[in-house]
């Protein structure tokens, strides 16, 4: 197999035009080329005059293969071997329990599933169609469930957002996720986009599907069942104690992936109370920030999109007196969406369908925390004053899940806004006009105020003063981390933390690969290695 890099495809040329390219660079005949696929595709929108794809190829070729490539003499070419990611066989007597049922839990549970080890998955939430609907009534309603919203719930958290798989991370195990989140129901696009994202209407049919083959291989998947406690004997695990509508029961394991997710307030407690070794994590904390898309385009690209995409950003800035600010999980033709889990307190995150295709862009615009700035210095004190800011932000809306919002303009100057302007927030159940001093604290407001004129001049109209303002965004990670050794065990023999949650990812690609790595783990009983 041959890999051929930067190829140069225009916006709106076909993909099919990539093989002839390919075989000019090779100085073939397209007829040589038995089958391709398109590895990478990436958008250089550096040039505002010339906006193109630059994409990787990998080519089978009829007949000898390091021959063409001595004589074509392209440096962008070489022979290429694909890794295959494989999953052993492990049949213990007794299944592994897999606690969470978000990217790191269900990657965990896939993977061990093909092992045959018939795992038990537990999932405090319900399955996605529930969700669905429990979602829906909170943002038609006001109406909250805890136990069944955005952070709780078959997929987890990242089901309703725009379902980015993009990761900073280089694991080999990134190729073997894209592949089965396509298997599973997302675009083709996702394997070879350099910024895949899945969208939140098709991920729930995805997360469906990778739940139904876990069941067709023996595993379970129990909704609506909490985590309550650990069984432990001799500094090993021996079984869990459970809730569910039926009350208390306890179930017999050996071997337990904890994939709780970044929103289990009280299973950290619980944990804690156990002596499970846990330690406060850094972590984010801000708002969210609207614009309208078609700015967002005009400034990246200087004109309308057109057949491009709609366009992305990705901002940091370090301020002279070292605290930093940055724009997250941003979802272009999105919406602002409410992520609450706990009644009496708002919560904001950003969503966008697999069209991107809404009026506004919205972004995490978050403020960067260490743990010298939380107001305690015990464990769980960063979960607190989340807390916290949810609460007062749940009295500035009004009670009813409407989310407080400020215009940049009014921001800066310092005054309460009384409605919006060009820029109408999406978020829903409806926002509360007015002042996000009052909700978020000076540590947070102050750094705000100064990030926003600098990413402005980073972004053409970031700082427009009509983009919308509306908060708080607490939930970006987790604010602690539950420890694990080099074999990804905790000091409790038997207990592997895992994903968000535990503080060992940032997003879907790398939950579901910490997923993998810890089902690794739990199949060898040693380091999985990297």
């Amino acid at each position: 197999m041959i890999q051929i890099r930067n190829l140069r495809l225009e916006p709106g040329e076909p993909l099919e035009a990539l093989p002839l390219k390919a075989a000019k660079q090779l100085r073939i005949g397209r007829g040589r080329i038995l089958s391709w696929k398109l590895r990478k595709r990436s958008l250089d929108a550096r040039r505002k005059d010339d906006i193109h794809y630059i994409c990787t190829l990998l080519l089978t070729l009829d007949g000898d293969e390091e021959a063409v490539l001595k004589k074509a003499r392209c440096g962008s070419a070489q022979l290429y071997e694909e890794q295959d990611y494989v999953i052993p066989r492990y049949t213990p007597e007794t299944p592994p329990v897999v606690v969470g049922f978000g990217p790191a839990g269900m990657f965990a549970a896939l993977a061990l599933a093909r092992a045959g080890a018939r795992p038990l998955v537990i999932e405090r939430g319900q399955d996605v169609d529930t969700r669905q609907r429990d979602v829906e009534r909170l943002r038609e309603q006001g109406i909250l469930d805890p136990e069944s919203n955005v952070q709780f719930g078959e997929g987890g958290a990242g089901t309703f957002s725009d379902g980015k798989l993009n990761t900073g991370t280089h694991d080999p195990r990134i190729r073997w996720v894209l592949e089965e989140f396509h298997a599973h129901g997302a675009r083709e696009s996702v394997t070879y986009d350099a910024k895949p994202h899945v969208g939140t209407d098709v991920l729930v049919s995805v997360v469906k599907a990778i739940r139904e083959e876990i069941l067709a291989l023996g595993g379970r998947v129990l909704f609506g069942t909490r985590l309550q406690a650990l069984r432990i004997e001799n500094g090993a695990l021996t079984g869990i104690r459970v809730r569910d509508r039926e009350g208390e029961r306890d179930i017999l394991c050996s071997q337990l992936i904890l994939a709780i997710g970044h929103s289990a307030r009280d299973t950290f407690e619980a944990l804690l109370a156990q002596g499970v070794p846990m330690e406060p994590k850094p972590f984010s904390m801000g708002v969210r920030i609207e614009h309208r898309q078609a700015d967002i385009d005009l400034a990246q690209y200087g004109r309308e999109r057109g057949s491009l995409p709609p366009a992305d950003y990705s901002l940091n800035v370090h301020l002279p007196d070292g605290e930093s600010a940055y724009t997250f999980c941003m979802c272009p033709g999105g919406q602002v969406f409410a992520a609450a889990s706990e009644a009496g307190a708002v919560v904001t995150n950003g969503m966008s369908y697999a069209a991107r295709d809404g009026e506004n862009a919205n972004a995490a615009l978050l403020v960067t925390l260490k743990t010298g700035d939380f107001p305690g210095t015990d464990v769980l004190a960063g979960m607190r004053w989340q807390r916290q800011i949810e609460q007062a932000a749940y009295r500035c809306g009004g009670g009813d899940y409407r989310a407080p919002a400020q215009l940049v303009g009014d921001f800066l100057a310092g005054r309460p806004s009384t409605g919006p302007g060009r820029v109408q927030p999406s978020y829903r159940p409806g926002v509360s006009w007015g002042d996000l001093r009052r909700v978020l604290p000076e540590k947070i407001t102050g750094v705000l105020a100064r990030a926003i004129p600098a990413l402005g001049q980073k972004l053409r109209g970031f700082d427009d003063p009509e983009a919308v303002l509306t908060g708080p965004e607490t939930r970006s990670s987790s604010p602690v981390r539950i420890l694990r050794g080099a074999d990804l065990s905790s000091p409790i023999r038997g207990l592997y933390p895992c994903g968000e949650g535990a503080g060992y990812a940032g997003g879907i690609t790398s939950a579901a690969v910490d997923g993998l790595r810890c089902a690794e783990a739990v199949m060898k009983g040693a380091d999985p290695g990297e």
